[in-house]
């Protein structure tokens, strides 16, 4: 059920669509769950999430280093959290329902990953811009910090959002 056509969803239906939204990010997205992948901020603008290290995530025994898959699946997952908070805004007459459904749409056609340093640290934060929302295809720019804030890695996708 949609509100009027181009009227913002109302304070209430917002609040329902950042629900299922995080509901849907953290508990039925099963790979975010083994990543232990939690929302900071759902802010157009300022999408961000955190994971904790854990031994699952070592990529390197020796060294005890993030695994590069790792790093990447989190910029990714970002990327299109980032993708769906910018969907909503540009759809403000559709139900928080609607917008949710639109995600099943979506999928990453480009992904590319700077791996800039080791990937230590006890927590991990990654946040995601969107660059271009088109009607087809959505951009975005993703970084990756450590708990002591050095940049470990940086990111470009593009998805097909329709």
């Amino acid at each position: 059920m949609s509100t009027a056509a181009g009227a913002p969803r109302n304070a209430e239906e917002q609040a329902r669509f950042e629900r299922s939204l995080r509901e849907m990010f953290e508990q039925h997205i099963s790979f975010n769950q083994l990543l232990g992948l939690k929302i900071l901020s759902l802010q157009p603008g300022d999408v961000r999430g955190r994971f904790e290290m854990k031994p699952e995530l070592v990529g390197h025994f020796t060294y005890g280093r993030l695994h590069g898959g790792v790093i990447s699946s989190v910029l990714d997952a970002m990327a299109g959290l980032a993708l769906m908070v910018a969907i909503a805004e540009r759809h403000p007459g559709e139900s928080a329902m609607q917008v949710m459904h639109r995600f099943a749409r979506m999928g990453t056609i480009d992904l590319r990953v700077d791996f800039l340093r080791q990937g230590l640290g006890r927590h991990f934060e990654a946040a995601a811009q969107v660059t271009r929302l088109g009607g087809r295809i959505g951009s975005t720019q993703m970084a990756l910090h450590n708990d002591e804030g050095e940049l470990i890695a940086t990111a470009a996708a593009a998805f097909v959002v329709s």
